[in-house]
């Protein structure tokens, strides 16, 4: 099966939904180009979609599921500022869920061999799909495996970059969607940022980063998880939704052996909207940069 046009939505055999572009006029996407195996398996089945997401880049998503956010885009965003002079050969996403800031990486570093770790089966199967729909199956790898697990690591280090999305909210805190994958992606049922820093400091070449966000007012805590682990904080920034709104999370930036060797940089907060409700100009920006059309 080929690429279908972009003018319209477009049914998959299999029944998924394939979502058409919305690009300005005369835009040209970025980037690498995907190359789509002929294989029925990496195009949507019934209940998911096929989205873009930077570039030609497209990412698979189930409609009643866990969708990719600005969490993901900001942090994948983020990573890539903290190694852009020197680009990774060799990126990690610990739990990758389906692949969001796996695929971003990739797009951005399309020399890197990327490989995320995801817990949950369904997710990490969708994030396998997606990597063998943009014809990425011979530089980037999806373990179904648990981050805590040293095994689930092993052959992955030393890497360049290390990024990961942690669940915000310890089990018990909140009402937890009865949806496939949501619960798991918000409560942490599997750890939540000192997991993530304890897998990070097994991974980490010297002086390479681990990236995360976590929720907004949560400073103490990354920087507990961090100093347990071994890492120390870098760089760190809020993110606010909109003008007049509180921060929404925060993005860290974190490396090895650094407590004590100055002090981490408290970056301006990235405000998404303005006041008229449209996106920004910085945000714009991010986007431009992570192959997404403004």
């Amino acid at each position: 099966m080929t690429a279908p046009p972009d003018a319209q939505p477009f049914i998959a055999p299999a029944g998924g939904i394939v979502r058409p572009a919305r690009r300005p006029p005369g835009w040209v996407a970025p980037g690498p180009r995907p190359v789509t195996p002929d294989r029925p398996e990496v195009w949507p089945g019934p209940g998911e979609d096929l989205c873009y997401l930077s570039g030609d880049f497209r990412i698979l998503q189930r409609r009643d599921g866990h969708r990719w956010s600005a969490d993901d885009l900001v942090t994948a965003w983020f990573a890539a500022e903290q190694v852009k002079h020197a680009p990774p050969r060799r990126a990690v996403d610990l739990g990758c869920g389906i692949g969001t800031v796996l695929l971003f990486t990739a797009w951005r570093f399309p020399e890197a061999r990327c490989a995320g770790v995801e817990a949950q089966e369904v997710s990490s199967a969708m994030a396998r799909r997606s990597v063998g729909w943009n014809g990425l199956d011979g530089r980037c790898e999806v373990r179904w495996a648990d981050l805590r697990d040293p095994a689930a690591l092993e052959g992955l280090g030393p890497a360049d970059l290390v990024t990961g999305t942690p669940p915000y909210l310890p089990v018990g805190t909140g009402i937890e969607s009865g949806r496939v994958q949501c619960g798991p992606c918000r409560f942490e049922h599997r750890g939540g940022v000192e997991a993530y820093c304890l897998a990070a400091a097994r991974l980490l070449a010297p002086d390479a980063p681990f990236v995360a966000c976590a929720a907004a007012r949560q400073r103490a805590r990354v920087e507990a998880a961090a100093k347990a682990a071994g890492l120390a904080l870098a760089a760190w920034r809020d993110v606010v939704p909109k003008v007049s709104k509180a921060a929404l999370f925060s993005v860290y930036a974190l490396r090895r052996g650094r407590a004590g060797e100055g002090v981490a940089r408290d970056e301006p907060p990235l405000l998404l909207r303005g006041s008229n409700g449209r996106f920004t100009e910085e945000f714009d920006a991010l986007r431009r940069d992570m192959g997404i059309p403004v």
